[in-house]
């Protein structure tokens, strides 16, 4: 029976990248796996086929050889006119590339089918004859699992551990995540054997946790420093002011110096985001607050105060 287009099974075009076949793959597992499908019998053989084109697109030199050769670069019992076995070797070696066996060649890749199936290409191909090896069809790795899990601010910052329930072929599983301490939006923990469950003796798949991360009241974040605006009254900009202000670890006491202008930051060390042995700062940005509805023998002394002590608040503005 001919074999469908590998790029048509995973739904992707001949120049798409590792990223894209990967994600296809993925989404068609998901779709035909077997223990999803138990009513379904044509499942089966569908995810035979996803499986079969995810392991030579994912790999570079099995894809190279199918972009050239097509199917019977892969499947050794049988030829472009189902009449030669041995033209793929031929193809191959015209192009100045004699056909070897390596890590790409593998038991998978024979046609079992018939009395005249694995043997009589190896003989084909490799000479001499070869013993009819068992493989178990139904033998695939288990699919991966993406879960989304929300944290707060402060727990991306310091790290934190999450319980977890995970279903797993109908068994409900919980596990005690951590979340190491400097993840942000979007970030991916990859947990290695905690996905689907393998077909026959194949190997579980993995669980990626992908951390959403709650936007905080005052905190925002610039790589492992944290920023937040402190709002202070023009009296206390003029004359100076100590302010206590909140940070990750703790409120602590800031000290503003007479004559800090709106928009000033002010830095408070090793109170930002740690990631390993690094370790952001925090930085304190001023917002003046002034006040609203002067009377007027007020406004008198603030023309006053203007004259005796003039500021040229856009001296250094280049418009």
């Amino acid at each position: 029976m001919a074999k469908h287009d590998f790029y048509q099974i995973l739904g992707v075009n001949r120049g798409a990248n590792q990223e894209e076949v990967r994600k296809a793959h993925r989404k068609l597992v998901r779709q035909y796996h077997p223990d999803a499908n138990r009513d379904n019998p044509e499942a089966g053989e569908k995810f035979r086929e996803v499986q079969e084109a995810y392991d030579v697109l994912s790999d570079a030199d099995k894809r190279k050889q199918y972009d050239e050769l097509g199917h019977v670069a892969f499947n050794r019992g049988e030829a472009p006119n189902e009449a030669d076995p041995s033209e793929a070797y031929r193809r191959a070696a015209g192009r100045g590339r004699p056909w070897k066996a390596g890590p790409s060649v593998t038991v998978e890749d024979f046609d079992f089918g018939g009395q005249g199936g694995f043997g009589d290409a190896f003989d084909q191909f490799f000479g001499g004859r070869g013993r009819r090896q068992r493989v178990d069809p139904q033998k695939h790795r288990g699919a991966d699992i993406e879960h989304a899990v929300t944290i707060s601010f402060e727990q991306a910052a310091r790290g934190c551990t999450v319980p977890l329930q995970l279903n797993r072929e109908g068994r409900i599983e919980t596990i005690d995540l951590k979340i190491p301490s400097g993840v942000k939006e979007g970030s991916r923990v990859r947990l290695r054997g905690k996905g689907q469950p393998g077909m026959g003796s194949g190997s579980s798949g993995d669980l990626y946790i992908t951390t959403r991360v709650v936007d905080h009241p005052y905190y925002r974040r610039d790589d492992l420093d944290v920023y937040m605006d402190l709002p202070i009254s023009i009296y206390e900009a003029i004359m100076g002011a100590k302010v206590d202000v909140p940070t990750l670890d703790g409120k602590v006491t800031l000290t503003v110096p007479p004559g800090t202008s709106s928009g000033a930051k002010l830095r408070i060390k090793q109170r930002g985001i740690r990631r390993g042995s690094e370790q952001g700062d925090q930085f304190v940005v001023m917002r003046v607050i002034v006040p609203r509805n002067v009377e007027k023998d007020d406004k008198a002394l603030l023309e006053e105060l203007a004259a005796k002590y003039p500021v040229d608040a856009r001296q250094d503005v280049r418009w």
